[in-house]
């Protein structure tokens, strides 16, 4: 094989990885899975979508390689083939944010009209853990906790939030999480809080954050 053909080829299964992700369907499956296995019932649930649509994504995404099923009785659950894929989402995010000012804009319009409430980021979050003077909430769904969640937060479900209120000390901020920069649940729970009288925040980051970040020495 010459030179040529070698990048072709090479090139061409990189193509792959990138048609797979050519999809606002997929791309939200992949964050989803990057939270927790799910079956093909409840994905197709989350992104509102047919269950054969939902189907089909899931195929493109496993002939990629990013993610494998395993069958249990009639029902298939779904994960991701590796934490490496779910950074691949957050990085195209990155990069995305940082070159489409479009994105920047409609990210910004959506949460300025959903809560008005600046993100702590991940340096600023850890420094109040580390002092004990913020109270941190995980309000994605109690199996997404389970699966894996940032230090020391409590896992109280955007939909229990008003019943489970004297679990949140009111004599100090909260902060609201979820699944990352695109996830309203936590921005939901911090205006919530706030209307009922708690200091509350949301923040962006999320577990695959932490965890990037923790691999690579730098927490």
């Amino acid at each position: 094989m010459n030179t040529r053909d070698f990048k072709n080829e090479a090139y061409q299964h990189l193509a792959e990885v990138g048609k797979a992700l050519s999809s606002p369907a997929r791309l939200e499956i992949l964050e989803l899975l990057a939270q927790a296995p799910r079956t093909v019932e409840v994905l197709a649930t989350e992104v509102e979508q047919s269950l054969a649509n939902t189907s089909h994504h899931l195929q493109v995404l496993k002939r990629a390689r990013l993610v494998k099923g395993t069958r249990d009785g009639l029902y298939i659950t779904y994960e991701l083939t590796g934490v490496d894929v779910a950074r691949l989402v957050g990085q195209l995010a990155r990069v995305g944010e940082g070159h489409l000012a479009e994105l920047q804009k409609l990210k910004q319009d959506f949460f300025d009209g959903r809560d008005g409430l600046e993100s702590i980021d991940l340096e600023t979050l850890l420094k109040r853990l580390e002092a004990e003077d913020i109270v941190l909430v995980d309000v994605r769904p109690e199996f997404e906790y389970a699966a894996g969640h940032l230090p020391g937060a409590l896992s109280i479900p955007l939909n229990q939030l008003e019943e489970r209120l004297s679990e949140i000390p009111k004599t100090q901020k909260v902060v609201a999480y979820c699944r990352g920069p695109y996830c309203a649940l936590s921005a939901d729970a911090a205006r919530r809080l706030r209307e009922l009288g708690w200091d509350a925040q949301r923040t962006e980051v999320s577990f695959t954050d932490y965890q990037e970040h923790k691999e690579r020495g730098e927490l």
